[in-house]
């Protein structure tokens, strides 16, 4: 079902991925082979899988970036299923002679993925739609840390009207990337915060990063919850909800469209980043990576008060 027209606008920035998925007992060692339990062809990308998080939740999603060639296959795939999700591509940019992003994904008993990815270096040299098209009726914007080249000067625009903008942050960045004081909110894994910061403790690396940006800051720790800076600038914690997980793939990116959501949607931070947490541990639940991403009502049924919940495992 549609989302109605009063919903949340947000348009999300990346460089969407066809993922080739495999389940495997073990990562095999160098050299060696492995046989896989499973195999599964969806489509990925960190905003991309935010964005069908959003679509879910129930967002109105509009997606811009490049993609490959438009006489290749992996193109199509993915706009088949972003059409499925009720995500608008009018804004994706093609790019001629280029090829769209493919990943190999191996997902271990534990649900902790390893993969390789292919990015054809030609598609940061994209130009995006002009701003005015992209940021009318747009509520927050979502980009992706490694299209800070292609999207820093839009996100610069849509700050200057007001308009928030979150970046999920999942390679570390260069303390001079402009796009830490392009954004609003700086959502970080880990590794990526301590690897930014130059300093091996969570909270003790956002602290430093509070000096080079006025954002707000997070980083999300997988089953030990979120840290974060309040507006004191003192920390605070945001516990993860106990699952079974069985496939990790995607959930910092659900996180973040979820959390891009409520924001959206008038919740605060505090509420927006328990939300954002029901939302990323419904989908370690559950293998398919973003294609995984719950429905609205299982994230409110999940922040129910405990006594009122249904035990979570995967599905049967």
């Amino acid at each position: 079902m549609a989302p109605p027209e009063t919903a949340p606008r947000i348009l999300c920035i990346g460089i969407p991925v066809r993922d080739l998925t495999f389940r495997v007992e073990a990562v095999p060692a160098r050299g060696s082979k492995a046989n896989a339990t499973h195999l599964a062809e969806i489509c990925g990308g960190n905003a991309l899988n935010a964005a069908i998080a959003i679509a879910r939740l129930g967002g109105r999603v509009t997606f811009t970036g490049p993609m490959g060639d438009p006489g290749e296959t992996s193109s199509s795939f993915i706009l088949e299923r972003m059409a499925a999700e009720g995500i608008e591509t009018a804004h994706i940019v093609r790019m001629p002679r280029l090829t769209t992003p493919v990943s190999a994904i191996l997902i271990d008993p534990s649900g902790e993925r390893t993969l390789t990815i292919f990015r054809d270096p030609g598609l940061w040299s994209v130009k995006l739609p002009d701003a005015d098209v992209l940021l009318t009726d747009c509520t927050a914007v979502l980009v992706e840390s490694r299209c800070a080249a292609f999207a820093t000067s839009l996100c610069n625009e849509a700050r200057r009207r007001g308009i928030p903008v979150i970046v999920g942050v999942d390679r570390a960045m260069t303390r001079t990337d402009d796009l830490l004081r392009a954004a609003s909110h700086l959502l970080f894994a880990s590794e990526q915060v301590r690897e930014t910061a130059g300093v091996a403790d969570d909270g003790k690396a956002l602290k430093r990063l509070a000096g080079l940006t006025p954002a707000f800051l997070a980083a999300t720790r997988g089953p030990r919850g979120t840290i974060w800076l309040n507006e004191a600038g003192e920390f605070e914690e945001t516990t993860a909800f106990p699952v079974e997980a069985i496939d990790t793939l995607g959930a910092g990116d659900v996180f973040h469209g979820a959390f891009t959501l409520r924001l959206a949607e008038g919740g605060d931070t505090r509420e927006a980043l328990r939300f954002a947490a029901a939302a990323a541990a419904l989908k370690c639940t559950r293998h398919g990576g973003g294609l995984a991403a719950p429905q609205r009502t299982e994230v409110e049924g999940l922040l129910q008060p405990l006594s009122e919940r249904k035990p979570l495992g995967p599905p049967r």
